[in-house]
């Protein structure tokens, strides 16, 4: 007689005083032989593929290296985006050790002595400075090439969960998410979404090291930690039906954000503008408005009387918290560029990313930027969205 496999048995905790006082029950999924539960309709299961996500991880990277370099590069040259770095400036060796050892932005007085030391004229000593900041800086193709594919991303999944969530009754009646929980079917549908994003965080955390080093790296770092730690936990415990419109709901605004910067390294400003206000329109909507009133609402409040409480309520709704108080961040800093516009007609500069850490904007204070950034060769700087990504995380 063939032994037949066991499937994964869902397992109930619980006791007679515990139903009584009316709190949910813990639970888990396990499989006598060890192995995850898969992806079926009807089949409700809690395990994290550990396997599954690590190779969806590494699809994730090589389908951005594949978008970068056979989709991103050809739409740049081909809107007039040069494929060369910034100009070299004239070697010189007395110049180049003030610059790294000293200041990259040398004083009048600095100057007037360099000048003499030289022979050379101040004009052209403050120009040499000028070029050898720029040579630090990311070409203006890199930062296309980076946002193509973030764009390209968060266009396709927000489509795709639009399109997934249309159907499923928790998109319209949020106490649905909570409805025979913990026992809830995962589709194929739910398990796919929820790898894909989790695939494409992860890159975005190992990417952030190596792609264009940002003033709010610790900001993201910390968003990609909390959207990742979200993702994962909620799939752990099964609270998948909230956890596709948390998903959704962010990535409602980043596709935006990337299509305002594409068209801004492609110096199409009135499409950068008018982008960069839809942006900022849609941000506000879903980050302060349906985000807290909407989805926390239904995490704290319908969670708790429906299910009662539980021991992952209190960090699952941390995690949730913290992207509120990002999201908050995140809009008092757009907010800042929305009023500068409307003050000077033109804003400065960006108050927060896509501005190299490395190398700081040489004219702080001039008025000649438009809505949308610098006309400089490298590019404008913005605020990001990803959450995500983010938050959600990019997000």
């Amino acid at each position: 007689m063939v032994e037949q496999p066991e499937q994964p048995v869902a397992v109930m905790r619980t006791d007679h005083q515990t139903l009584n006082a009316g709190a949910t029950p813990s639970w888990s999924v396990r499989s006598h032989r060890g192995s995850a539960a898969q992806p079926e309709a009807g089949l409700m299961t809690g395990e994290y593929s550990g396997g599954g996500g690590s190779l969806s991880c590494l699809c994730g990277s090589t389908k951005e290296q594949q978008t970068k370099w056979f989709i991103a590069k050809p739409c740049a040259l081909h809107v007039g985006i040069q494929d060369s770095g910034p100009y070299q400036p004239q070697p010189n060796a007395i110049l180049e050790k003030v610059f790294i050892s000293i200041t990259k932005y040398p004083d009048e007085k600095r100057l007037e002595g360099l000048s003499k030391q030289l022979d050379w004229d101040v004009r052209k000593i403050q120009c040499w400075f000028r070029h050898r900041r720029n040579q630090d800086k990311p070409p203006t193709l890199t930062k296309f090439c980076e946002s193509m594919w973030r764009f390209t991303f968060y266009l396709c999944i927000f489509c795709y969960g639009i399109r997934f969530l249309w159907s499923s009754p928790w998109f319209w009646d949020t106490r649905q998410c909570w409805h025979s929980y913990p026992f809830q079917p995962l589709t194929s549908g739910l398990y796919y979404y929820y790898i894909m994003e989790l695939a494409f965080y992860w890159s975005l955390m190992f990417s952030q090291f190596t792609d264009i080093k940002r003033k709010d790296f610790l900001i993201m770092f910390v968003h990609h930690l909390a959207t990742i730690g979200l993702i994962t936990f909620s799939y752990i415990n099964n609270m998948v039906r909230v956890g596709t419109l948390v998903m959704c709901l962010h990535d409602a605004s980043d596709f935006l954000l990337e299509a305002a910067k594409l068209a801004n390294y492609a110096k199409y400003q009135r499409l950068c503008d008018t982008l960069f206000v839809i942006f900022s329109a849609v941000f506000m909507v879903t980050r302060l408005g349906i985000y807290p009133f909407w989805i926390l609402n239904t995490t704290l409040f319908e969670s708790w009387e429906m299910i009662g409480p539980y021991p992952s309520w209190w960090l699952f709704n941390g995690l949730l918290l913290i992207l509120q108080v990002l999201h908050v961040i995140w809009s008092y800093l757009i907010a800042r560029i929305a009023f500068k516009a409307l003050i000077r007609g033109k804003v400065s500069k960006d108050d927060r990313s896509d501005v190299e850490s490395s190398s700081e904007e040489e004219d702080v204070t001039t008025n000649t930027k438009s809505f949308c950034g610098s006309s400089s060769s490298n590019g404008a700087n913005w605020v990001n969205g990803h959450m995500g990504g983010s938050c959600w995380a990019e997000e």
